[in-house]
Formats: C-alpha cells, structure tokens, sequence
C-alpha cells in the first residue's frame, strides 16, 4: 500500500530541511526546493532545473505542492480581488487582495469558520467547523502572489515585481486558536528563501487569546492587532465573549508584554463603529483612560472600523460624522487615530463580512433561528435576563 504524498506546502524552513534529510539530501537542497516553490510558484518538480534528478524523481513519487482549489474569484470595482477557496467536506474560505498605490495587502483566513463569535462579525454567525493546516494557510499567500502575477503578465521568481507586500491575519476564524499552523505559516512569509517579508509587514489580528499572545512573543512576533471594539468589560462582554475569559486589564497586560518582541513600538487596535452601541463621546473618554492609566497604560493607535452591515447582527454603521467626532476626541488626547476605508463591500469582502461557505458543525444558525422563532412566540425577551421591578 502506497503512503499518501506529502504536500511540501506544510513545511516550515526547518521542517523542510528534516524533510529533506529523510531523503538523504543535504541542507542547501531544501533552500533550493523552497525557493522553487515559492519564490516562483512551481509545482511541477521537472522543472525545478538546478535540483538533481535523483531528488526529484524521490519527490515525483513522495510529495506534491498545490494550495487549495479555488471556488469563484471576484473583483470589486475598487480593484479589490476575493476569491472562495474550496477547503473540503463542504468547507470554503476566503482570502481578499486589497490594492493600494504603494502596496499590496492580502487578508488571509486561518479557520473554517470561528468559534469567537464577536457580534459584528458575520463569520462567527456561521459556527466553527475546523482549523486550516499550514498548507491552507501559506497556501493563499502562495496562490494569491502568483494568480495576480500571472493576471498582470509579471514573471515569476525574485526579479519578477512582487504583488503582496502586506499580508494581515484578519480573514475567517481567530488566529491564535490555530496556533501552530498559524506560526508555522508566518515563519514562512518572513524567511528571505520564501516571501521575505518584513515583520512589519505581516499583521496577526486576535480577539484577545491572552496564553497565545504570549506564546506568540517567543516564537513568531509579528506586528500585533488586537480586536478591542469597547472601552469596558460589560460592553466587551457583549460585543466578544472572550471577553469573559480574558478581560481587558488581563489583554491590556498582555499587550504591554507583548511589546517588548515586537517589530513596532505600539500595539493596534482595531475598533468596529456601531451606532448607539460603542461610538458616544463618553466611550472615547473611556478607551482614553484605558490605555493612558498611568501604571496600566499601553502605547498604542487606534484604528477605527466603519461597521459593515449584515442581516443577523442587529446592528447598524455609525454616522459619518460621528466617526469623526469620536476620532477627534481621541486625536486631542494624543492618540494616534486612523479611519479604515471600507473596501470591497460590492463583493462582500469588507471587514466583517467574510462569511465563505462553512458547514455549521456548532449549529449556529439552527439555533439562532429557533432562538428567532422563540422570541416571536413568546416575546422579544424570551433567553435574556431581564430585571423585573417589585
């Protein structure tokens, strides 16, 4: 009986060089081999020319390298790119290219589905149904680099133009829940033999594992983005349940540990603007006092998200100006404030809105629509606790 092959988009720079051993080759051919595979993209070992014939024979009958199968691939017409990538038994995910004049960011998805379930994101409506391996992960980054060069005509390989400059961790599913594929897959974009990217270049988001920020730190530091989207515990609680587990003094510690391995001097935080629900002049005056305290304060920017409606939140975008105004108070206290500019909701590939097509294994949707059908029949409080007045 024949061993099942190994897709060599799974290994990391070391484990690539293991690898190579157990086939009696020496060091400097995985090097070889890795930028083969993804500094130019190949597959096909025969034409992996500078590789010794005996090796690739050994790899024809013992490995493969081919990222997931894509689904559908659409454009906005901002330029932005989202394809859905088939990750079998009826799972999809999806990896968005964000243009801009002087870069190229890729969101890449690191779960099928999320079990988080922040309220405003769309993702963790349709329940968790696995992790992605390393060679889904890497492998959008590797698809992604060469389908944007094959659509511009640019050759592959080093002296070709590269098209992903920054790659964020921001797609479906909560990065530090997969953690070592998800490491795995980082150490391959910052090794100069794969991607070579900068550690400023590359963005891990988290709702706040607090045990895997630190792990992180030791291991793969990367620049940090932290989904904080309240300014206390109560609110937080509602809007992201880890919340619970990990609270903010908790994630704020964290963070400021986490700072001393990373390849910034700040930590980000990403803010999703909700009307009526987190967006008042007191919530800005609260993350103020949050991240200035004096003894627990963090060097931070904020970076605030124009909320991206979908059906089942309930929820619904702050006003333009409202936005500004909350940047503003932040602004006159110090801090650094960006507005991310909505790209890519013509195609659903906005922040928020990477939905893929995930098989509900959790149940999610069927119990939100019994939950749905229960508060009509027996009234809008049916499930919550209500504070009833003698």
């Amino acid at each position: 009986m024949n061993a099942p092959l190994t897709n060599l988009l799974d290994f990391d720079p070391a484990q690539l060089i293991a690898y190579c051993a157990e086939l009696g080759e020496k060091p400097f051919r995985a090097k070889q081999l890795q930028r083969w595979i993804h500094q130019f993209g190949a597959s096909d070992f025969d034409s992996m020319t500078d590789l010794a014939k005996s090796l690739r024979d050994k790899l024809k009958t013992r490995a493969f390298v081919a990222a997931p199968a894509i689904i559908s691939d659409n454009t906005s017409t901002d330029g932005t790119r989202k394809w859905l990538i088939d990750v079998g038994n009826g799972n999809a995910v999806e990896t968005v290219f964000i243009p801009e004049e002087n870069r190229g960011t890729l969101c890449i998805s690191t779960q099928a589905g999320c079990a988080v379930n922040c309220r405003f994101c769309s993702t963790g409506k349709q329940g968790f149904s696995r992790n992605l391996s390393v060679g889904e992960i890497i492998g959008q980054l590797w698809m992604a680099e060469f389908e944007l060069r094959r659509t511009k005509g640019i050759e592959p390989g080093p002296k070709g133009e590269r098209q992903i400059t920054n790659v964020v961790m921001m797609g479906m599913g909560e990065p530090l829940l997969n953690f070592e594929p998800t490491a795995t897959a980082l150490k391959l974009m910052l090794d100069d033999n794969a991607y070579g990217l900068s550690r400023r270049r590359v963005t891990l988001s988290t709702s706040g594992v607090v045990p895997m920020i630190d792990r992180l730190a030791q291991e793969v530091p990367v620049a940090l983005a932290v989904s904080l989207h309240a300014s206390n515990d109560e609110l937080r609680n509602g809007l992201i349940p880890l919340n619970k587990k990990y609270p903010l003094k908790e994630l704020i510690a964290a963070c400021k540990r986490y700072l001393q391995y990373a390849p910034r001097d700040f930590i980000t935080f990403e803010y999703c603007m909700l009307d009526g629900v987190n967006d008042s002049d007191e919530h800005a005056r609260e993350l103020i006092a949050l991240v200035q305290h004096p003894v627990d304060g963090i060097n931070c920017k904020f970076n605030l998200i124009p909320f991206n409606p979908f059906p089942e939140s309930g929820l619904l975008r702050s006003k333009n100006p409202r936005i500004k105004a909350f940047a503003q108070i932040l602004v006159d206290a110090g801090l650094v404030t960006t507005i991310r500019k909505t790209r890519g909701d013509d195609i659903d590939a906005a922040c928020g809105q990477l939905a893929g097509e995930v098989q509900d294994r959790t149940r999610v949707q069927e119990r939100m629509g019994k939950m749905a059908e229960y508060q009509q029949k027996f009234g809008a409080n049916f499930g919550k606790i209500v504070e009833i007045h003698s």
